[in-house]
């Protein structure tokens, strides 16, 4: 299939997408019921509730959102929704970016052409990809602008996964890293670090090389950190693990929105091409940030400078406040600014399990309850 043409927007809209976990409201493991919560939705929001590869997950999409505030009032009301629909079969809608015991062979796939077929092409590669992501969409003019931005927003995307890690546990044990689902997505064959994108016509040249090569079907298999997003008009960041809760996301989301809306607005920057050690640097820094959350020392891929992801996150909020102000997004930018100076989710969860010595209590935390020692 060919790459659509690019629908842009003057304002940035913006569009979330939230991985939510389904699990067992007794056992607390990955509950299979995926396709009886989707039976049940109703038909006006069919496109807004949607199955994922497995039957633990269903993908929660907000309409085409003006500002962070919309989002909200979007996904609050269709998270209510699932999480009564599940409630009915006896599970929970939980958040996180991995469940801390469940085992991925254990799990069932949603059975469609789609899934199969990726399956079939990229066997455990695909199947042990038992993870829970938050993409954000925002709106820019045009082609050009999305290919620049993708490229040029590669630079922070690091922070944003530092900001999000929370994802610890992987099949009943510590992984040592705070977003092991980094780790599990990187083995992707078109996932990871975007390409260097000039302008439109170049991402178009290598989405239809790729195509004709038979590496990918549609641009919906690039699964990079960030894309530009030909069927929605958007710039659409990936890389970040699902949060603990949904101030969070709003949090995320604001950041992310201010940051491209910035750099749409500096028209007269281009995107840097940058030296080998530039781009080495911010796969380093992809690593660093999955190591080490929050804690992470990142490194400037252009000046070679050291900060920490909590201090980057500040500076950042600080250069963004004014972009804040005119998209009304202010106080959610302070809910980014104060994500960074607590705990990342990785840390709670670790110290849930210390406290209690059980996985099932950092489940019982992703669902949304309140965890005191025992």
């Amino acid at each position: 299939m060919p790459v659509e043409p690019f629908r842009g927007s003057d304002h940035p809209t913006l569009g979330v997408e939230l991985e939510m976990q389904i699990i067992d409201a007794t056992s607390l493991d990955l509950s299979p019921v995926g396709d009886d919560i989707l039976a049940a939705v109703p038909p006006e929001l069919e496109e807004s509730v949607k199955p994922e590869l497995y039957q633990c997950c269903v993908e929660i999409n907000t309409g085409i959102c003006r500002d962070v505030d919309e989002v909200g009032r979007d996904l609050q009301a269709k998270l209510e929704l699932v999480d009564g629909l599940a409630r009915r079969s006896g599970a929970r809608v939980a958040w996180g970016g991995a469940h801390p015991f469940a085992q991925w062979l254990d799990q069932e796939i949603s059975v469609s052409p789609r899934y199969l077929k990726l399956i079939e092409d990229n066997q455990d590669t695909i199947r042990r990809q038992l993870t829970f992501g938050l993409h954000v969409h925002v709106g820019v003019p045009d082609g050009d602008a999305a290919a620049r931005v993708a490229t040029r927003v590669s630079h922070y995307l690091p922070t944003l996964l530092a900001l999000s890690a929370n994802s610890p546990f992987w099949c009943g044990r510590d992984t040592g890293l705070r977003s092991y689902r980094l780790e599990v997505m990187g083995t992707s064959p078109t996932g990871g670090q975007p390409p260097f994108l000039k302008d439109w016509a170049s991402f178009v040249r290598l989405a239809e090389r790729l195509m004709a090569v038979g590496s990918i079907q549609t641009t919906k298999e690039l699964w990079w950190d960030v894309r530009p997003s030909d069927r929605h008009g958007t710039v659409e960041v990936r890389i970040c693990d699902m949060p603990t809760d949904l101030d969070s996301v709003l949090g995320l989301t604001a950041l992310i929105q201010c940051l491209i809306h910035r750099m749409v607005r500096d028209v007269d920057i281009q995107p840097m091409e940058l030296s080998e050690f530039g781009r080495l640097m911010i796969r380093q820094n992809r690593w660093r940030a999955a190591r080490h959350g929050l804690d992470a020392v990142l490194v400037d891929p252009e000046t070679g400078m050291n900060e920490v992801a909590r201090d980057a996150v500040a500076r950042m909020a600080d250069e963004l406040a004014p972009t804040a102000e005119a998209l009304g997004c202010s106080r959610w930018l302070d809910r980014a600014r104060e994500m960074a100076r607590r705990p990342d989710g990785a840390t709670l969860q670790r110290e849930i399990f210390e406290r209690t010595g059980y996985l099932s209590d950092v489940a019982r935390f992703l669902a949304g309850e309140e965890i005191t020692a025992s």
